[in-house]
């Protein structure tokens, strides 16, 4: 049985698990992603908002694995299409959808749009999941850009070759992981969970159960 503070980030991406590992490293947490559990769950997104799925991927795990988990929901909300994908951002063009795929189909529901009508929006929504299953905190950040007429770097994810950064003129595709992991909208609501994080643990309401 360990006895680590055992924080389980819910999710298969291994990039998305890359970026919240190194947000999170400050906090001597013991930190898994569900790649290190053979029996993890795969939740169901049929919630309505990004909070909604966020909670569903945080406390069903939690409960199913007996460990705090960490579950995250984000996505592109385009002004121009009327939100869109949103929180189908994942599966804009199909359930078999790849980034290629979505993109594709952003760049041609886009086709008639022009630059300055672009404006776009990355959601992320965190909540944090006791071994119970009790959301105990939630968090929501947003960054701002536009949707670019062509794709621009390799650096990334998703829609980053095409999300424009109108400060830095530059795609997040451009301005690769490093800048990302401090403006993005994931690393901001990591920003806003991380002292809600810090008083959990200090106020001793952290505990501990074996790693599956």
């Amino acid at each position: 049985m360990s006895t680590a503070q055992i924080l389980v980030l819910g999710t298969w991406n291994v990039k998305k698990g890359a970026e919240l590992v190194e947000l999170l490293a400050p906090f001597g947490l013991e930190l898994r992603t569900l790649a290190d559990f053979k029996n993890a769950l795969d939740v169901v997104e049929d919630g309505d908002s990004f909070a909604a799925n966020a909670s569903a991927k945080a406390t069903q795990q939690a409960q199913h694995l007996g460990h705090w988990v960490l579950g995250e929901d984000s996505g592109l909300s385009v002004r121009a299409l009327d939100g869109a994908p949103g929180i189908y951002s994942a599966r804009y063009s199909g359930e078999n959808a790849t980034d290629e795929s979505n993109n594709q189909h952003l760049i041609d529901a886009l086709s008639e749009t022009p630059l300055e009508k672009r404006r776009a929006h990355y959601t992320c929504h965190m909540a944090l999941s006791d071994p119970a299953g009790k959301v105990r905190e939630s968090v929501e950040a947003y960054c701002h850009g536009r949707i670019q007429l062509a794709a621009a770097g390799t650096a990334g994810f998703g829609y980053d070759p095409y999300f424009e950064i109108l400060e830095y003129h530059k795609t997040f595709g451009q301005l690769g992981e490093k800048v990302k992991s401090i403006i993005s909208h994931r690393a901001r609501a990591m920003r806003l969970l991380v002292p809600k994080l810090r008083q959990l643990i200090l106020d001793g309401n952290w505990s501990s159960s074996p790693l599956t």
